[in-house]
């Protein structure tokens, strides 16, 4: 506000600030691996065997959280995983061509004990939910990188829900609700 008598100012609000983030990514030994079968269309985790709790590790990280030593065998997963957790984004992100409404989803892949994040689509976003059952669509291989959106999205599947407590505690390959 002014400090003379009779003049206004407007009162601001709201200022939209553009930022310009520019960042080189260096990947370890686990993640060249991990984006290597990433780029031949296939999910990848790493685990270390002699470890109690014998968590697989989706992207490889190259050690155990729980131990700390490095995870040494690579697992094949299969293109399904669970709903552990989702948001439903509706803030549009300038430059994204994903228009909100559209959701984020925390996903356990089958044979694995981890969730990584990915998008979600082709569902009504209001029938999204935790157990849900997805699976992967991948782009035409030949637009395949070393990158993580070679898969588009996850899609529902018409399998039963893994109960919420069983999420990232068995390795779902064949699930068929009888776990």
């Amino acid at each position: 506000m002014s400090d003379k008598p009779g003049d206004t100012e407007e009162l601001i609000t709201a200022i939209e600030t553009p930022v310009y983030l520019k960042y080189n990514f260096t990947a370890g030994a686990a993640t060249t691996r991990f984006l290597h079968q990433v780029r031949k269309g296939k999910l990848t985790g790493q685990r270390r065997p002699e470890c109690d709790c014998g968590h697989v590790y989706v992207p490889a990280r190259g050690s155990c959280a729980a131990c700390g030593l490095a995870t040494t065998e690579e697992v094949e997963l299969g293109n399904k995983a669970t709903v552990q957790s989702f948001t439903i984004v509706w803030i549009p992100i300038p430059n994204n061509p994903i228009q909100p409404p559209y959701i984020v989803a925390n996903l356990v892949p089958d044979g694995a004990n981890i969730s990584f994040i990915h998008l979600m689509s082709e569902c009504d976003n209001d029938s999204v939910h935790i157990g849900q059952r997805v699976e992967a669509v991948w782009k035409p291989e030949e637009e395949w990188d070393y990158a993580m959106d070679n898969i588009r999205y996850f899609r529902p599947l018409d399998e039963p829900d893994v109960p919420i407590e069983m999420i990232g505690r068995v390795p779902l390959s064949g699930w068929e609700g009888e776990q």
